[in-house]
Parts: C-alpha cells; structure tokens; sequence
C-alpha cells in the first residue's frame, strides 16, 4: 500500500538545550516519510530550492521513499529558524523563510494517482482541498494543521474537515479549533466539524484517539483510547516530532490494509514510537540511522509499561 503526502520539505536552523545546528534536514512532508517508510511505501509531493542537494534527496531515497513529486525550482528551500532553550515543549520560532514554499502548488505525478492513502501535513487548506479533490479514490485520507490556520483561515479549514477520516493535530489546537477549554469536551467538537475520527498529542505525555460511530465504517460504538509516551531520558531536538508521529500511526494503517479499531490503537503505538526515536537527534538524523528491530524493541516497552 502507499501512502501520499503533501507538504514541506524544509531545513531547519535550531537552537535546544544539548546545541546549536545550522540548516538540517527537516519539514513535515520529511519526517513523516521518514517514519511511514519503516511500514510501507511513500511518495512525497513537495517544492525545494537549489540548495536542496542530491545528498538531500539521498536521505529519504535511501529509506525507499518515491521523490517523483518534489518540484525543485530556482531559489531556496523553505527555512525555519527556532529556539527550544528556555522551553522544549514549544518553539520559540526566530525566523520563517518560506521561500520557494511561498509559491507551492502540489503537483500530482500522474504515477502518483493509485495512492491508496492520502496524507495532508500541515500547508495551506486551501491546498489541502485542491490535492483532495484531485485524489478522490484514494481509501483513507488523514491530515495535520496548526494554530495558524485555526485562527486565520478557518472557513478553508472546515471545508478540509469534512473529507478527513483522521484529524491528528495537538492538545493545544483541539481547545482552538473547539472554543472550549476542557480537552473532552473539545474533542468531541471537533469531531462533529467533520473527521471520522481524531488523533490528539500530549507532546512526552503520550497521544489520545476520539472514536465517532463513523470511524470504522461499521457504526461501531464512538469511544477513547489512550496510548502511553515512551520515556525518555534525553530529548535532543522536539522539531518533527509530531510529524514522525503521524508517519508511524499512519504507516501502520497502511501497512495493514483495512482500517479497524485493533489496527487503529496500535497504530498509536507505532506514532509514539516514531516520535520517540526522532527526538534523539538533531533533525532527521535519528530516523535516517532507526531499524525496524529498534522499533519492534521499543514498542514491545510500550506494551509492557501499558499492560498489567
């Protein structure tokens, strides 16, 4: 099965408490190929400037993903600069360069339109719209925002509500996007602008799924389910962690075929692994040098600290 996923393909300038790095591989439509790449296959839709270097585009080839679709075009790449210094649990963002991003318009490689999954990571509703219209075949459809959009661009954010079967955004969003202030309460708001079903992310505290009686296709019972964090004894660099997130918990799903509720909590695990892992290192280094025992290790611990 594959997945396609529409988004940036970034570098990232980054400040935390373990260092300082200077232009590393990063962006949404980047980490989430990266994690999904460990379960099935995936192709990218994405615009890079010239300073997006064969050696670049090596890092996500060498993992099996299909770059047909990132556009390279004159200028440069989209660039984020941030500061996890005083707090790792939010960016201090210190600069945004969009770049060639500014103009990006998704095109679907016609080798691209048997996508079984469709990924929209964090861009423009608007955009996320044209790419779902233009792939109205595939069998799952998932997708991120951020605040940004929440606040700004709400109109166009509902109308990309409605085609989702998973909305897989933060704690901090769901009270935005809900006008409340009880994260239960929020999530069930959410659910009825649209999605199927919704994924929340608590950041080292783990990840939370919304069930609604739409979710699996079969007017199974709406519902919770929580998924643990894995503990860490170092976070390096928190960028791209949600992302990761997503491309494990929905690598998974594909991986599998059908969408059930035991493929969707395991599917958790899998995004908390993932995002896990990718804290470990600066960038996308952690994920570049992960192997799926790594990954079958740490969910194994997942199981053990969530089980009695």
């Amino acid at each position: 099965m594959s997945i396609l996923v529409v988004g940036s393909v970034a570098f990232d300038s980054l400040e935390t408490p373990s260092g300082k790095r200077e232009r590393v591989l990063g962006g949404a439509a980047t980490h989430f190929a990266l994690a999904a790449s460990f379960f099935t296959k995936v192709r990218v839709v994405g615009v890079v400037g010239e300073d997006f270097l064969p050696e670049h585009e090596a890092v996500l080839t060498s993992k099996g993903v299909d770059t047909t679709g990132i556009e390279h075009v004159v200028g440069k790449s989209f660039h984020w600069t941030g500061s996890y210094v005083q707090n790792l649990a939010e960016a201090q963002t210190l600069a945004t360069d969009l770049n060639v991003f500014a103009d990006f318009e998704p095109k679907i490689p016609a080798s691209y339109l048997d996508s079984e999954y469709l990924f929209l990571a964090n861009i423009d509703p608007v955009l996320q719209s044209k790419v779902r219209a233009a792939m109205p075949n595939v069998k799952l459809v998932a997708g991120d925002t951020m605040n940004y959009w929440i606040a700004a661009h709400r109109d166009n954010l509902l109308k990309v509500l409605e085609e989702l079967d998973v909305l897989i955004i933060n704690d901090k969003e769901v009270l935005m996007l809900s006008g409340e202030t009880n994260w239960v309460r929020g999530a069930k708001k959410v659910l009825e602008l649209g999605p199927k079903s919704l994924v929340v992310k608590y950041a080292e505290h783990g990840s939370a799924s919304f069930f609604s009686e739409r979710s699996f296709g079969d007017n199974s019972s709406a519902g919770i389910f929580r998924a643990p964090a894995t503990p860490q004894e170092e976070v390096v660099d928190p960028t791209g962690a949600g992302d990761s997130f997503a491309g494990g918990f929905y690598g998974y799903i594909a991986s599998q075929g059908k969408l059930t509720p035991e493929v969707f909590r395991t599917a958790m695990f899998y995004g908390c692994v993932m995002g896990s892992l990718s804290v470990e290192q600066f960038g996308t280094e952690r994920l570049q040098r992960t192997t799926r025992e790594e990954i079958e290790a740490r969910f194994q611990q997942l199981k053990q600290i969530s089980h009695l």
